[in-house]
């Protein structure tokens, strides 16, 4: 169990599951860049939490901007969306009858990624839920802006037990405050960090080598 002064943004699942260096120049060295895809993707972004907070339609219930945490994961953050589907199986909410079950969606401007960042975290909100609510979140959904429909993601054991793995990496580097070493990778070049980052660093044998052949042109 972390303490809630140990927590760290929930969003940097994402981050550290597409790259550990670029999480880690997010999150602990602090250091940011814009470019055309992020300011895109804030822009979007902002659609979940249009129309106001809580909306009801009949048997559905959606929560927009719903802040969460989790003391196992030590990480705090907030859910684009929150539905509670009117259920047997589900939970008590205190201002409406019934029972009612959560399901988190979470919006993203592109398309559905190769790698597994953005089902980590949506993962990881439905673990913050289920310790919130006390409850069980068998699945959720993300939205893609590109394809507008929403891909249903399945909280198996195997994705838990990979969020918890995360969550535990980024806490030791956290503490050690330690950015990992560069490693290219085919996103780079798409990263709004790569000024920063510098990944063409970790094709050379060392920074003198770098040095030499991209400042002083040997």
């Amino acid at each position: 169990m972390y303490k809630e002064d140990d927590f760290l943004m929930l969003s940097g699942l994402q981050h550290f599951a597409f790259c550990r260096r670029q999480w880690a120049l997010i999150h602990i060295e602090q250091q940011w860049s814009e470019n055309e895809r992020t300011i895109d993707g804030q822009l979007f972004h902002s659609i979940a939490h249009d129309g106001g907070r809580f909306e009801k339609r009949g048997d559905l219930l959606v929560v927009r901007g719903l802040p969460i945490k989790s003391l196992e994961l030590g990480m705090s953050g907030i859910c684009d969306v929150v539905e509670f589907h009117r259920s047997k199986e589900g939970i008590a909410l205190s201002a409406y009858d019934g029972s009612w079950q959560p399901y988190p969606v979470e919006y993203k401007k592109g398309a559905p990624k190769e790698n597994d960042a953005d089902i980590l975290q949506l993962c990881g909100q439905a673990m913050c839920l289920e310790e919130m609510l006390l409850c069980q979140i068998p699945e959720g959904s993300l939205y893609y802006g590109e394809t507008r429909h929403r891909t249903r993601v399945a909280f198996t054991k195997e994705l838990r037990e990979k969020v918890c793995l995360m969550a535990r990496e980024m806490h030791e580097l956290w503490n050690k405050g330690h950015t990992p070493k560069v490693k290219f990778q085919k996103g780079c070049n798409a990263c709004s960090l790569k000024e920063i980052c510098i990944p063409k660093l970790g094709k050379d044998n060392s920074a003198s080598a770098y040095i030499e052949k991209n400042i002083r042109g040997k």
